[in-house]
C-alpha cells in the first residue's frame, strides 16, 4: 500500500484542484481527498447544486486560459480530467500547468495500445494524445489509466426501471473498476510525495473482464429481477443515444468504439498496490447502488 502520510518531517496541508468535480468520480475524488485533510479546489463547468460545505469551487471552462490560471493558485497538485473529445483545446491548459508548475494526475484509458500509431476510436485517441502533450510539455504527470467505470452503468437506470431488457451497443469486454477504487487511487497518488512512487503509469483495473450483458446480469441479481441485455446494431444504437439528448460528437465517438475497440483480457494489481486492499467486483458495486435502479 501507498504510505501517502510517510515522510521525512512535517508536511503542509496539501491544496489540490480537482477537474471535473462534479462528475461520478471527481465528486469520489474530492470527497476522500477532504477525508485526509486536504485543501480542495473543485472545478466545474457549471453548480449543479449550491456550493457544499467547506468546500470552495472554481466555476469554467479548462479551455478559457484566464479562468485556468486563477484555479491554480496556491495549487500543489492537480487531477486533471479532460472532458473535450481533441486535445488540440488543451494546448493552453497545458501552457498555464507549465507555468504554475504543480504535480499533475492524469485520468487516462487502460484502452490505449503504446505500439499503435494511431489509437481504436475517438476516445482513445484523445486520452493518447493528452498524455503525449502532457509528457512533450516537461510536466511529468503520474498517468492513471483507468479501465471502464461502473459508474458508467446508471445510464441504464431508465431502461431498467421501465422493463426488464437493457439495450446498446455491443462494446469491448473490459476488467470494468468501481469508480470508489479509482477515487481511492487517485487520492493515494496525489497526495503522496512523488519519490514515494513507484511508476509514472498505473493501469486501474477491476478483478475480472466483463461483458454489457455479464454487468447487466450482475445488476439484475441485485436487484432480485431477469435483466438481459440486447446488444443492438450501430444505425438502432446510434438513433437510440441520440434521442435520449446526448450530444453528437459523443454517439459518432461511442459508435466508433462499439466498432473498433477490441475486447480486452488484462486486470492488475495496481489497485490494491496504492490503496493496500484488492479491486472490489462489479457485483459489489450493483448491490451497493441497487437503490439507484429502481
Amino acid at each position: 500500500m501507498l504510505d501517502a502520510t510517510r515522510s521525512a518531517g512535517p508536511r503542509r496541508r496539501s491544496s489540490i484542484l480537482v477537474t471535473g468535480a462534479a462528475g461520478n468520480l471527481g465528486r469520489e475524488v474530492v470527497d476522500r481527498l477532504r477525508a485526509h485533510g486536504a485543501h480542495v479546489r473543485s472545478f466545474v463547468r457549471r453548480h449543479r447544486t449550491g456550493p457544499r460545505p467547506g468546500a470552495e469551487s472554481v466555476v469554467g471552462d479548462l479551455t478559457d486560459p484566464a479562468v485556468v490560471r486563477d484555479a491554480l493558485v496556491g495549487i500543489d497538485a492537480v487531477f486533471l480530467i479532460w472532458p473535450l473529445l481533441d486535445s488540440a483545446p488543451a494546448h493552453d491548459l497545458v501552457a498555464e500547468l507549465v507555468r504554475a508548475a504543480p504535480r499533475v494526475v492524469y485520468l487516462s484509458t487502460t484502452a490505449i495500445d503504446d505500439e499503435a500509431a494511431r489509437q481504436s476510436d475517438p476516445i482513445v485517441q484523445v486520452h493518447a494524445d493528452m498524455e503525449a502533450l502532457l509528457l512533450d510539455a516537461g510536466l511529468r504527470p503520474v498517468v492513471l489509466r483507468s479501465d471502464t467505470l461502473a459508474s458508467n452503468a446508471r445510464g441504464w437506470a431508465s431502461q431498467v426501471r421501465a422493463g426488464d431488457v437493457v439495450s446498446g451497443p455491443r462494446v469491448a469486454r473490459t476488467a470494468v473498476v468501481d469508480e470508489r477504487d479509482v477515487a481511492d487511487a487517485a487520492a493515494a497518488v496525489l497526495l503522496a510525495q512523488r519519490d514515494r512512487l513507484d511508476r509514472d503509469l498505473y493501469a486501474l483495473t477491476g478483478p475480472e473482464v466483463l461483458s454489457r450483458a455479464d454487468q447487466v446480469a450482475h445488476l439484475g441479481a441485485a436487484l432480485r429481477r431477469p435483466l438481459r441485455f440486447q446488444a443492438l446494431p450501430a444505425d438502432l444504437a446510434r438513433s437510440q443515444m441520440l434521442a435520449d439528448g446526448r450530444p453528437e460528437p459523443l454517439v459518432e465517438a461511442l459508435i466508433a468504439a462499439s466498432m473498433r475497440r477490441p475486447d480486452s483480457t488484462r486486470t492488475t494489481d495496481h489497485v490494491e498496490r496504492l490503496t493496500g486492499r484488492p479491486a472490489a467486483t462489479f457485483a459489489r458495486w450493483a448491490v451497493d447502488h441497487a437503490a439507484e435502479f429502481s
